[in-house]
């Protein structure tokens, strides 16, 4: 388990890093709202397919094999990066590459790290897991936040703007590397043993096709939010430099990542779905209060309680999937409920990005908020009967 957490923190670093930095390398380069939004939906749609993808090979590939050949895409995405700056080729790489401009993890890795560390928890200790994965990556993911704001540091020493920015994305590739390094320590899973544990999906089936349903919601919703439209609005609206957006964006994935161990321990005292459901609601009301803030003390304060709320269902959503199905349907539950999440989060900044260049900057977050609270009362009703092992 703990090659799997240092690997996620590798690639966390990076996706916190990307994140805040993407808005401003468009903007280097002569793009706008409308770009970002389409580079944004871009990647999000070949991560969604890539997923699908490792759904689709279940028990014919070792879950080590394909985590390696992740790492070297990673780091092969990164240079890519570096040497391209034509828009039809910065969408090609977002398409086939790892690009995360959500700083989350929707990507190939996620599905196969989650069954393996499911593995290896009991049904006790499974959410406790799952939040320390959740910590990790988000405290990782804040560090590369932090770190975008290097790059100003870089163009006072006298680095040029674009070179500047392209030794941060040389910085993602080789963070791609020490994740390869990370996964080659992993033992190899022997082909009975990947048959016994991967199944297509079976009793489960109408359990994990609602969940589907639901969480594409949730998606769509935060696909209108990504972290880079979020960092675009906080440029244009309260005029943050790289650096301020930077530090901001470390303090929300901080307090994203102190919040899994407590949300852990919550969801014990009144269970996963409670959990899930009861601190999502608040959350999406700071972000709609937020587009309304007279100033930008008010706004930041607003997205930083967002940030200590908003991030408490990722590991209890994680435990609750593994728990409800059966073991061997677990990869394919996994893979089934995360590629129409990110399917639907692809065509949020897309639209995003068009409402934004039209002038209405403040309207994506409003709606992802409406959406996100109509899913959370939809989650709970559906669902409130369903217990995991632990809770019955």
């Amino acid at each position: 388990m703990r090659r799997i957490l240092w690997a996620r923190g590798f690639r966390d670093f990076g996706d916190g890093l990307v994140a805040v930095l993407l808005p401003a390398w468009f903007l280097a380069l002569g793009y706008g709202a409308a770009e970002i939004g389409a580079v944004s939906t871009v990647a999000l749609l070949g991560s969604a397919l890539m997923t699908l993808g490792v759904g689709l090979l279940g028990a014919r590939a070792d879950p080590r094999v394909l985590l390696l050949l992740a790492a070297v895409l990673m780091a092969a995405t990164g240079l890519g990066f570096v040497f391209a700056t034509g828009l039809g080729m910065l969408m090609a790489i977002a398409l086939v590459g790892t690009i995360n401009p959500s700083a989350g993890s929707v990507s190939i890795f996620a599905p196969l790290e989650q069954t393996m560390l499911t593995r290896a928890a009991r049904d006790g200790t499974r959410t406790a897991v799952f939040a320390r994965y959740s910590f990790v990556g988000s405290f990782a993911a804040a560090g590369g936040a932090l770190a975008a704001g290097g790059a100003d540091g870089l163009k006072a020493l006298g680095l040029g703007e674009l070179t500047a920015f392209r030794s941060a994305f040389l910085l993602y590739a080789v963070l791609g590397v020490a994740c390869w390094l990370a996964y080659r320590a992993l033992p190899p899973l022997p082909p009975e043993v990947r048959q016994a544990a991967h199944a297509p999906l079976g009793p489960s089936r109408g359990i994990v096709l609602r969940l589907a349903a639901l969480f594409s919601v949730d998606s769509f919703a935060g696909g209108l939010a990504v972290q880079a439209l979020l960092a675009l609005w906080l440029f244009e609206r309260f005029d943050l430099s790289l650096a301020q957006a930077g530090l901001f964006f470390f303090w929300t994935g901080v307090l994203s990542a102190f919040s899994f161990p407590v949300a852990a321990w919550l969801a014990g005292r009144i269970g996963l779905i409670n959990t899930m459901v009861f601190t999502h609601i608040p959350s999406s009301l700071c972000l709609i209060a937020a587009m309304f803030a007279p100033g930008v003390e008010w706004a930041l304060g607003l997205l930083l309680l967002r940030s200590a709320l908003s991030q408490m269902d990722v590991p209890t959503r994680t435990s609750y999937v593994m728990a409800v199905v059966t073991p061997p349907e677990r990869t394919a539950a996994a893979s089934f409920t995360a590629v129409p999440r990110s399917l639907a989060a692809a065509a949020g900044p897309a639209i995003a990005g068009a409402i934004f260049a039209a002038g209405w900057q403040a309207t994506p977050f409003i709606i992802c908020g409406v959406l996100k609270i109509g899913y959370d009362l939809a989650l709970l009703w559906a669902f409130r009967h369903i217990r995991p092992p632990e809770e019955r």
